[in-house]
């Protein structure tokens, strides 16, 4: 399992873990599919920010691999 906080390990469509803003402080992962990449920067300590399919913004905290 990746981390999100390299861009280079997330691509449109990957299945991610991500925390939103609102879930910080408990720690609740939401799982979806990537539709957007928001961070431009290679690198964020917290996470690379996304837009799920779903349409729910959050941090990538795991990069879920395909089998």
């Amino acid at each position: 399992m990746l981390t999100g906080e390299l861009r280079k390990n997330i691509t449109i469509g990957s299945e991610v873990e991500i925390v939103q803003k609102q879930h910080q402080r408990s720690g609740e992962l939401t799982d979806g599919f990537v539709k957007k990449i928001l961070t431009k920067s290679p690198q964020h300590p917290h996470g690379i920010k996304v837009m799920l399919e779903t349409g729910e913004v959050g941090r990538v905290k795991n990069v879920l691999e395909e089998d």
